[in-house]
């Protein structure tokens, strides 16, 4: 019998990166605001400055991390996809349209028939 693997997370200091990442988020904009009479290329430099702390700073928390992995699975599992031919592409759009264009017709047709139906036999407002 294997003995389970015991992962041992720092949560404190975890959710500490993850909350002064936000914090970083949020004074980016303040940041912003406050330098609008410093000119339009402090305001943008700052905002960015700050952005981009925040995301280093996420990065390196046990959340960015996860979210990193979970980037690079992703982009490996999309290399296993088998993407279909063009002519495929094409016919199987051809097929949605006309599906589409056949179901507009139906609705619109039964959409005229329950009209004709309510207002004309039923109500007798069309004359």
């Amino acid at each position: 019998m294997a003995s389970p693997e015991i992962e041992t997370v720092n949560a404190g200091a975890d959710k500490a990166k993850v909350a002064g990442s936000l914090v970083l988020l949020l004074s980016s904009f303040v940041v912003f605001y406050l330098l609008s009479k410093q000119g339009a290329l402090v305001q943008w430099l700052g905002l960015l400055v700050l952005i981009a702390a925040a995301v280093g700073v996420f990065l390196t928390s046990e959340s960015g991390r996860r979210l990193i992995g979970f980037g690079r699975d992703s982009y490996r599992e999309l290399g296993k996809v088998v993407w279909p031919e063009r002519k495929e592409a094409i016919q199987m759009t051809m097929y949605v349209f006309g599906f589409v264009l056949v179901m507009s017709i139906l609705l619109w047709f039964t959409d005229k028939v329950i009209e004709w139906a309510f207002y004309d036999l039923i109500l007798g407002w069309r004359k």
